[in-house]
């Protein structure tokens, strides 16, 4: 059959404002247009933060390119070690190991901060609260093992303690292994 003799519905959507003066009136004070539009809206958000993550990824991927000088370092590099060295079965680290990781660990947390602005933003806040974090890591599967550690706000009832720690300590909360 040919498709050409036959019109093409118009897509539904809310990508511009209703035409018609009377429809936009009644439509405003309707309740499943609204909850459309913040549907709408919450999408909007949700791929502008795909396109900023992408973009993040890409400079960073660029800025690797373009790295000539290991010598520079946002962490600690004796600190990374320490810790490396804290698993008993690591005898012996290469020079360039630790360089490697305060890279990840950079980019890692620059990862995790980007998502939680944007989780912020959401919430029209300019200030970066916890909350903010643990709604990054619940949101991103790769953050998953991170999810006992950070705890919502919901669940600080739910989070066991230590005996005896009272639940306005803030290190109750942190999953120490033992």
């Amino acid at each position: 059959m040919d498709q050409q003799s036959h019109p093409t519905p118009p897509v539904i959507g809310v990508a511009a404002p209703v035409p018609y003066p009377a429809a936009a009136a009644a439509a405003a004070s309707s309740g499943p247009y609204q909850a459309y539009q913040h549907l709408y809206h919450q999408q909007q958000q949700q791929q502008q933060q795909q396109q900023q993550l992408q973009m993040f990824w890409a400079d960073q991927y660029h800025e690797i390119e373009q790295t000539a000088d290991f010598k520079n370092h946002s962490l600690p590099l004796a600190r990374i070690k320490k810790i490396m060295k804290a698993d008993e079965d690591v005898r012996m680290i290469a020079a360039e190991a630790p360089v490697v990781f305060a890279r990840a660990c950079e980019m890692f947390i620059l990862e995790l901060t980007h998502r939680s602005w944007a989780h912020a933003e959401e919430n029209k806040r300019r200030t970066l609260q916890k909350n903010d974090i643990a709604a990054a890591i619940t949101r991103t599967d790769v953050f998953d093992f991170l999810v006992d550690i950070v705890p919502r706000d919901e669940g600080k009832e739910e989070v066991p303690r230590p005996l005896g720690a009272s639940p306005t300590d803030p290190l109750s909360y942190y999953y120490v292994p033992q």
